[in-house]
């Protein structure tokens, strides 16, 4: 967990000082967060999400921290998501460790939905699954030119969590379905425009903007660097996409972009084409979620999300997909059942039974500190 030496001013510090997974600083009446794994583009672990929860449960109640800043080491990006080789391990040896990490990640993200204080995320270069999480939900969540976001849990035979179906599921038309279901690598424009950013600012700014942090407020110091971004490719596609995806059922939505006579036929053939790549138990549930999500609380979202999350644990498309991806890079998934056809309805149904005693408890630490009042 994290040190409390943290609350000393200008000190870095973390579970194993400079070295640890995360850092925590006082910079003026800044407190500064550092995901400090570089080398794994800042892949959560689970010390990393205790030590957060933590610390920022401190912070909340400390007169002396105004603005709570979270950054990525290294350049490649705040955060690649979840350590997924860690939770391939675990699944093999039960899947105990990972339910414990996604409880409390969860809570991490509720926390930060309804922070106190401006919570200021620099979403620069890679922001995936779990670094959506603690960033998107932020008040403050700052792209630039070299931001690359998205969930892309279907690719591994998941689908979006830390509250991503909330997130996308109010999403202007149905651009945060398409970006669920193919799992697309979003620009810094596509994340203003489905609402997980606010504010775009060059990345040769950044180091000025977290050096007025220290002494300005938030909205005083973003909006002097912040400039306009650029046209959204993902808005401008909004006719085919808002028409092929109006529909409840996976294989309806593949039929109508597989259809689609406009302008844009191509791009829609390409999204079927890679819907169809996907794990079809992990498009039809991903795609539940979004419809059962809708018009929910984050809290509910994040609650239903660990039901989803748990089965996929004992699922055979979650292991595999993280087998082809990643361990083993072969890219090719044996999905099963391999097609959106063969994907029953009861199986679905099944992802998001109550969990009886081992639903999520948002309770177990104080996150009822304000009302998320953003998307």
């Amino acid at each position: 967990m994290a040190n409390s030496a943290a609350d000393g001013a200008g000190s870095p510090s973390g579970a194993a000082g400079s070295n640890a997974e995360v850092l925590f600083e006082r910079r003026g009446r800044l407190g500064v967060v550092t995901l400090n794994r570089p080398k794994a583009v800042n892949a959560l672990t689970a010390g990393m999400v205790g030590a957060l929860l933590e610390q920022l449960t401190l912070w909340a109640d400390d007169d002396g921290v105004a603005t709570v800043l979270v950054q990525g080491a290294g350049s490649r990006g705040l955060c690649a998501g979840g350590d997924i080789v860690a939770i391939y391990e675990d699944m093999l040896a039960g899947g105990g460790r990972t339910a414990h990490f996604w409880e409390t990640e969860y809570q991490v993200n509720s926390l930060i939905a309804r922070y106190p204080k401006p919570y200021v995320a620099l979403m620069d270069g890679l922001v995936l699954g779990g670094g959506v999480g603690i960033s998107a939900h932020g008040s403050v969540r700052v792209v630039t030119e070299r931001t690359r976001t998205g969930m892309p849990e279907t690719t591994i035979g998941f689908a979006p969590d830390v509250g991503g179906t909330f997130l996308l599921s109010r999403a202007p038309g149905e651009a945060g379905t398409h970006a669920a279901l193919t799992g697309a690598h979003l620009t810094a424009a596509d994340a203003l425009f489905l609402g997980l950013a606010s504010h775009f600012v060059p990345s040769e700014k950044l180091p000025a903007l977290v050096a007025a942090l220290e002494d300005e407020t938030a909205e005083a110091a973003v909006g002097r660097y912040r400039v306009e971004a650029p046209p959204s490719v993902l808005e401008g596609q909004r006719d085919w996409i808002d028409s092929c995806y109006a529909s409840d059922d996976a294989e309806d939505i593949v039929r109508r972009l597989r259809g689609y006579q406009g302008g844009k036929s191509a791009e829609a053939l390409q999204a079927a084409d890679t819907i169809e790549a996907k794990s079809p138990t992990s498009v039809k549930v991903t795609l539940a979620s979004l419809r059962r999500i809708r018009g929910r609380t984050l809290d509910e979202a994040l609650a239903q999300e660990y039901r989803v999350g748990l089965r996929f644990l004992s699922a055979p498309d979650f292991r595999e997909g993280i087998r082809a991806q990643v361990v083993d890079k072969d890219r090719n998934p044996r999905w099963k059942p391999p097609t959106l056809a063969e994907v029953e309805p009861g199986l679905v149904d099944r992802f998001f039974e109550p969990l009886g005693s081992r639903e999520l408890d948002l309770n177990s630490v104080d996150l009822q500190l304000k009302e998320p009042d953003h998307a």
